[in-house]
């Protein structure tokens, strides 16, 4: 199994497949409070047989080419992971997501990984817009949209039924050509430097 290194901080990402809901399991109980409060996640891994479930239903995604599931690892040991929860190749859309268990936060981990994942799909794939669907409320996950050089184009109001609260949902996206331009500007990472073809 490939790994992809995030950095010299010993973080990898990794797929993540029914076979590890085990493990895929246990960083959900370590973190699922933190987890949970704004996605459902961490709910619909209530035990090993649906964490398997669930991981199943990305390899079947993956499988139709309808999105994909990665972890991010942490000197051995999953701590979080990025996903694309849509991914339509024939419109060139799709939507991105993440989570983390809260001993990885504030590292950057996230941010990185969505990096190589956007990577993958407009230069692999050719995706044109990536989506980042986020509650208002949470302004980590707002915080990666905006590192990751995503525009704000607006929220549905009260459009999420979560943990008996009406959230509104901001919607952030990028465009193959600025995500491009931006990653020009900056220059590649050295860490990310052609990380991207790996994860077909």
């Amino acid at each position: 199994m490939f790994a992809i290194s995030l950095g010299d901080d010993g973080a990898e990402l990794r797929p993540l497949e029914p076979w590890q809901a085990e493990e895929y399991f246990a960083h959900v109980e370590r973190g699922r409070e933190y987890i949970g409060r704004y996605i459902a996640l961490a709910r619909v891994a209530s035990d090993v047989e649906s964490a398997r479930a669930f991981l199943q239903s990305y390899a079947d995604k993956a499988a139709a080419d309808a999105g994909r599931i990665h972890g991010i690892w942490l000197d051995g040991t999953l701590v979080g992971g990025v996903l694309f929860r849509t991914l339509d190749v024939a419109l060139g859309t799709c939507e991105a997501g993440c989570w983390l268990e809260p001993s990885a936060a504030g590292r950057g981990l996230v941010t990185r990984a969505a990096t190589v994942i956007i990577d993958w799909a407009v230069e692999q794939r050719g995706i044109h817009r990536v989506e980042w669907q986020v509650s208002s409320e949470n302004k980590a996950s707002i915080n990666v949209a905006k590192r990751l050089g995503m525009t704000y184009e607006g929220a549905q109001r009260e459009s999420y039924p979560y943990g008996g609260v009406r959230h509104d949902m901001e919607i952030w996206s990028v465009l193959a050509p600025e995500w491009r331009a931006r990653r020009a500007a900056a220059g590649t990472d050295e860490v990310l430097a052609g990380t991207a073809n790996h994860l077909a």
